[in-house]
């Protein structure tokens, strides 16, 4: 496990599983390219081959999220592997719509902020050198414009967030189950010899 100290760039921290194995693997990342799309390599960061836990990595510097790097158990069930891709598409698509939402906020905030100064005449420097800026009363006409052209997108967004935990939710209830089935013929069989 890592731990901060001062000074230091980043944190890493493993994430937790319940009812781990021995066997040590991480689920590779998965990338899904689009010409339109911002890059979706999420991070350089590799944890130490031998963990046997999810790894939260650094934050990606396009969605501002941090990766999880996915724990394989070697006697991954059927169920298990199904919930922890699900978990990893589910990261990927959240990853890819911020980092597209990220891209095109600060586009469009960059266009609105040389309009403005266009209208006013000035350049994108001002007198002593530095980057000429608009006022807060300015920037919150942009803000709610950008909120308001984007609602729809955020509903569908946030519509499809909550399936898909629900989703994984409801996998992980089976998976834990799956497991103390596994584990009840044990002591069973321990109790009656």
């Amino acid at each position: 496990m890592a731990a901060w100290r001062p000074g230091s760039k980043t944190v890493v921290l493993p994430l937790r599983r319940p009812f781990s194995s021995r066997g040590c693997q991480l689920a590779p990342e998965r990338s899904a390219e689009r010409r339109d799309a911002a890059p979706s390599r999420v991070s350089s960061f590799c944890p130490p081959r031998k963990s046997c836990h999810d790894w939260i990595g650094p934050p990606d510097k396009y969605s501002n999220l941090r990766p999880v790097h996915f724990y394989i158990p070697e006697n991954e069930s059927p169920l298990e592997q199904k919930l922890r891709e699900l978990r990893q598409e589910t990261q990927e698509w959240n990853q890819q719509f911020w980092a597209n939402q990220n891209l095109t906020f600060h586009k469009e905030k960059e266009e609105f902020i040389h309009s403005r100064l266009k209208a006013k005449g000035l350049g994108l420097t001002a007198e002593s050198g530095a980057k000429a800026t608009l006022n807060a009363e300015e920037m919150a006409e942009f803000y709610k414009e950008f909120l308001s052209k984007n609602f729809q997108k955020h509903m569908y967004y946030n519509r499809d967030w909550y399936k898909r935990n629900f989703a994984i939710t409801f996998f992980m209830a089976k998976v834990a189950l799956e497991r103390i089935w596994r584990k009840l013929p044990l002591k069973q069989k321990k109790s009656g010899t």
